[in-house]
């Protein structure tokens, strides 16, 4: 591959962008036929594949995963030359896509990520949520650039991935607020029989809080369980049982949801991660959201 074609590498790009050709033949105004054979131009010039077909779909290759991260840093670097060219400062901004961790509670992931909008150049902040294992794998395929965790990398598991450990929070259970005075009395004691909204069960935290009743002989009553943290909150604003939150956003819990911090289950903490494809950080913005964040969360 001595010369790169950029008319091809801009046709195979758009494809991916778009999901198939015939979407990519509209944005271009190019027949399928010319996007074809232009892609598979690209093919024979690379030496190998960048599509493989999936029922009536295309799906990218690992190679293509490659070509596409290199393809979407091309453009963005031709789009930010435009803009600087036209009125001598970049408007275009750089993108940051970060995974995170459905169990994670929102406020926290929005306050570890706030420092991003604090560049010197524009940063646009896409955040994709899901299972652990799923965003390990887009990181693995260079969808995303980093993933929030409140886990380090499973050992085992066939992804090369690295844990940057930002720190962590205590963990407390809150209340509706007005209706917490009796639970505040004699707490942890005041929780035995008390209604209850917690994780579902393959959260860390929701195993934490059981060991942590069993340690002080409670037994709460056992509501709803949740996969969604905001879920559950909602839930506790409307009455329906304590909850547990990180203490790290405690103001914002009890403002947003009107609740009441109780107490304290002592000693459970909730963890957080940075999880990257390369030991090494580089991007300025993750280095700025690292830096941030382990100094406002405690050592884990």
């Amino acid at each position: 591959m001595r010369h790169l074609n950029y008319h091809h590498l801009l046709y195979f790009w758009t494809v991916a962008r778009e999901g198939s050709i015939a979407r990519a033949s509209q944005s271009l105004h190019l027949t399928p036929q010319t996007i074809s054979g232009q892609l598979k131009l690209l093919d024979e010039s690379v030496g190998e594949p960048l599509f493989q077909r999936e029922g009536r779909g295309l799906i990218l290759t690992e190679t293509g995963h490659m070509v596409y991260q290199y393809a979407d840093e091309i453009f963005a670097l031709g789009a930010e030359l435009t803009s600087r060219v036209k009125t001598g400062r970049v408007i275009v901004p750089a993108v940051l896509s970060v995974g995170v961790v459905n169990s994670i509670p929102k406020l926290v992931a929005s306050r570890i990520l706030q420092p991003v909008f604090s560049a010197d150049t524009p940063v646009r902040l896409v955040c994709v949520e899901g299972g652990l294992e799923t965003l390990l794998g887009d990181l693995a395929v260079h969808k995303l650039d980093l993933v929030l965790s409140d886990r380090a990398v499973p050992a085992g598991l066939s992804v090369k991935a690295f844990s940057h450990s930002l720190g962590a929070s205590e963990i407390a259970l809150f209340g509706r607020r007005g209706s917490t005075r009796a639970y505040e009395r004699n707490f942890p004691q005041s929780l035995d029989n008390a209604p209850l909204l917690l994780p579902t069960v393959d959260n860390p935290i929701r195993r934490a809080l059981d060991d942590w009743f069993d340690r002080n002989s409670l037994s709460p009553t056992l509501v709803a369980e949740f996969e969604d943290s905001a879920l559950m909150k909602a839930f506790g604003e409307a009455g329906n049982g304590l909850f547990p939150s990180p203490v790290a956003i405690r103001r914002e819990v009890e403002q947003k949801y009107h609740a009441r911090c109780i107490g304290l289950a002592s000693g459970v903490q909730e963890t957080y991660f940075a999880i990257s494809g390369e030991r090494k950080l580089k991007h300025p913005a993750v280095l700025r959201v690292i830096e941030a964040a382990r100094k406002e969360l405690q050592p884990a």
